[in-house]
């Protein structure tokens, strides 16, 4: 049993721990505490519609880490045929992008923050020999399960998490109750594809190949990524997304 201050148990003796708020602040600190060097910054993307907007986002975006309200989630979630069967055993260097399965509760956001500075430009952000580049590169090599074992058993990412957790602008809430949004990653892989990287699901979904000069906040990349989310949210405007970039 953990004793991190924080972290619980549900009732069927999963840990638990208290989710993350989607800000940028948060997360570059729980980079920084990771592993990860400053000069990765962490931006807010006001709009994925107003170019205006959009032009205040440092190019070329590595990453966008999004929060889609549950609701939205799952409409878009049961609209694909066949979603609960896809299976994925990848591993190694040879993948296109590294992926992991999420067993711990509540820990979405850790999980897309992972995603996000594994695969892409961004992993060259991750400080050589830093206890975070030790760990993926355990990661690499495993099958799934084995890697989300790694990940379930991390004393360093587990008190990480739980010191960003506690900070931003609104109040945390306890790891025991339940999650209204879902985090999701995209990034673009090894293959040049946009690749849909998040811990519920049962593998990294392709969304299809991005030209050269094409990165994640492209207007490709948003059209068969978040923007399949958004097209169905129904008025429900409690989205949020952060850029990986260089720093300004």
């Amino acid at each position: 049993m953990s004793t991190t201050p924080g972290v619980s148990y549900d009732k069927d003796g999963r840990k638990t721990l208290i989710p993350l708020e989607n800000n940028p602040d948060v997360f570059a600190d729980l980079a920084r505490n990771l592993g990860v060097a400053p000069s990765l910054g962490f931006h807010d993307v006001f709009s994925i519609d107003e170019p205006e907007l959009l032009a205040m986002v440092p190019r070329p975006v590595h990453s966008l880490l999004v929060i889609v309200p549950a609701p939205v989630y799952y409409r878009v979630r049961e609209k694909q045929h066949g979603y609960e069967e896809i299976t994925y055993e990848g591993a190694g260097a040879d993948e296109p992008v590294t992926w992991f399965k999420q067993t711990i509760r509540h820990t979405c956001g850790l999980i897309a923050l992972l995603h996000s500075i594994s695969n892409g430009p961004a992993r060259e952000f991750v400080v050589p020999g830093s206890e975070l580049d030790k760990l993926l590169a355990e990661a690499l090599p495993l099958k799934p399960r084995e890697r989300a074992e790694l990940l379930y058993n991390s004393e360093f990412l587990e008190k990480a998490h739980m010191a960003a957790a506690v900070k931003g602008d609104t109040v945390a809430p306890a790891g025991e109750e339940p999650n209204g949004y879902h985090f999701i990653c995209f990034v673009k892989g090894k293959d040049g594809h946009l690749w849909e990287l998040e811990g519920a699901s049962d593998g990294p979904i392709d969304r299809g190949l991005l030209a050269d000069d094409e990165d994640v906040l492209s207007e490709k990349a948003l059209d068969a990524g978040i923007r399949r989310f958004t097209r169905v949210a129904e008025g429900n405007l409690e989205f949020s997304v952060v850029a990986l970039a260089d720093s300004d």
